[in-house]
């Protein structure tokens, strides 16, 4: 279930999704791997749901990894709000 404000992190593959969860989840952070929502456009099916107090910790993690993911949305409004779109 996406929450008011959470932030949803989409990425061009499965194997990309499950390696960032390794990842954020080997870093202590509470994140859930979710099935990306219909509203969001996403190739592999799923996607990682955070709080907006983990979302700085989250991008930079990943960019340090070198995995950023494709887009990053927060649900505000009962909606989902593109926020990032890396390369």
């Amino acid at each position: 279930m996406v929450r008011e404000n959470d932030f949803i992190a989409v990425f061009h593959s499965i194997h990309r999704v499950m390696k960032a969860e390794k990842i954020l989840k080997g870093a202590g952070v509470p994140i859930q791997l979710i099935p990306a929502p219909r509203q969001i456009s996403s190739d592999c099916g799923l996607a990682l749901r955070y709080t907006p107090d983990d979302a700085e910790r989250v991008q930079d993690l990943l960019i340090e990894q070198g995995l950023p993911p494709a887009e990053i949305y927060q649900f505000l409004g009962g909606k989902f709000t593109s926020k990032v779109i890396f390369p």
